[in-house]
């Protein structure tokens, strides 16, 4: 389907909320939201699997803004897609005691399945989560466990080695169920990417093991397309270069660094209103039909999300699966006991908590950064997790701690 009037006009409602939000602030990135407002529009109408009716639903897809500057872009579409963030929370942006801080803040914000800001965070948060998909998905099978880990991804992101590491472990665990969009708009606060960062970026992470796809970003026939290829392809993780503009659609700051971390100003908004054929009087504007629209696909998930809930309660492993996602009894656990005044290293103790925790705690996993043996990190007898096993419970990263530490969080946020 290509762009149609209702498509544009809801892709313009996002660009007007985002641009008045970070205006009222003075504050504020309102360059990125407009550069990836048609990309997060196609993914959250045509493809996220999701129901603001129940935010932490098992089963939904995850969403992960890992250029967390761009919050405006989230918040506009968690006001338009029903999660309970009223416009005057979007006109409160940045300011005490809002919902809607300048960075993504998760437990802050319902819908917001991660705390990002520091670049490449949000990028191996992702890859965490994809892996407890993968696991969870191994152990209950896809009728309960089967869905997608989705983020838009900027070139900070991925110029920051976390990121590298965590994209090179996604490859080398061949994580399907991960699909990033890359927003490259080859602008950085100091000016254009060529100052710095000239590699092939999709031939890099086809190096990875990477399903990598190159498209205009602002092209909806394109943009759909290649998500559905990278869903179709399960033995990699895929990024999908989306060739975007910051500030899309301001006549004068459109491809410009002057868009990234400032307020366009009131006779930009003006100018880019009119170009986009808005009303420039109109703030915070949200037509009837638009929401009507952005309705219909929440409707649609409320459906799939009623189906696997009947799938759930029928299932065998229905009181199980509800074990491992209810808060773990710690009195439970029979813990070891070591004697007062006695010796031990304290990793040789910590090994001994770990594998009675993990006797207890089916769903905890071990695993270290290339150092298990030493630090006493892994579960005894219980395997290495592979690609082509997850039917196991220690984790080998590598040597890549700060992936390491950032997947866990990743994980845990999951669930």
């Amino acid at each position: 389907m290509p762009a149609s009037a209702i498509d544009i006009a809801c892709v313009n409602t996002i660009k007007g909320l985002s641009m008045d939000a970070v205006q009222k602030a003075n504050s504020g990135h309102p360059g990125m939201p407009m550069g990836c407002a048609d990309m997060a529009y196609v993914l959250w109408t045509r493809f996220l699997k999701h129901d603001p009716a129940d935010p932490k639903w098992a089963d939904r897809d995850r969403f992960v803004l890992s250029a967390g500057h761009g919050s405006m872009l989230l918040y506009s579409l968690l006001h338009l897609t029903g999660y309970g963030l009223p416009l005057e929370e979007l006109r409160n942006f940045r300011q005490w005691g809002s919902r809607t801080p300048g960075h993504p803040e998760v437990g802050h914000t319902v819908g917001v399945e991660t705390t990002t800001g520091p670049l490449g965070q949000g990028f191996a948060n992702g890859v965490g989560m994809a892996l407890s998909e993968r696991y969870l998905r191994t152990h209950f099978g896809e009728e309960l466990v089967n869905h997608h880990i989705y983020a838009i991804v900027s070139d900070g992101d991925i110029m920051e080695g976390i990121a590298s590491e965590a994209a090179s472990l996604a490859g080398h665990l061949k994580l399907g169920k991960l699909v990033y969009l890359y927003d490259d708009n080859s602008i950085t606060i100091d000016g254009s990417t060529d100052i710095s960062f000239t590699e092939d970026r999709a031939a890099r992470f086809e190096a990875m093991g990477w399903h990598a796809q190159t498209i205009d970003g602002h092209d909806h026939d394109a943009i759909a397309a290649a998500i559905i290829a990278g869903r179709e392809e399960t033995e990699k993780p895929s990024i999908i270069c989306c060739r975007t503009h910051i500030g899309h659609g301001s006549p004068n700051k459109q491809g410009s660094s002057s868009s990234h971390g400032a307020p366009l100003g009131a006779e930009e908004i003006v100018l880019t209103k009119k170009g986009l054929g808005m009303d420039p009087e109109q703030h915070f504007y949200v037509s009837d039909e638009v929401r009507a629209h952005f309705a219909k696909s929440t409707a649609l998930n409320q459906v799939s999300r009623m189906e696997w809930e009947h799938r759930l309660k029928s299932s065998e492993k229905a009181e199980e699966f509800a074990t491992w996602h209810a808060p773990v009894d710690i009195d439970a656990i029979d813990w070891p006991e070591f004697e007062a005044g006695g010796s031990i290293a304290t990793r040789k103790a910590s090994h001994k908590a770990l594998n009675a925790a993990a006797a207890a705690v089916p769903q905890l996993l071990g695993g270290s950064a290339d150092l298990a043996g030493s630090n006493g990190s892994l579960l005894t007898g219980e395997g290495f997790i592979s690609a082509d096993n997850f039917n196991a419970r220690n984790l080998t990263f590598g040597v890549r701690e700060h992936a390491m530490a950032s997947m866990c969080n990743g994980m845990a946020l999951h669930g």
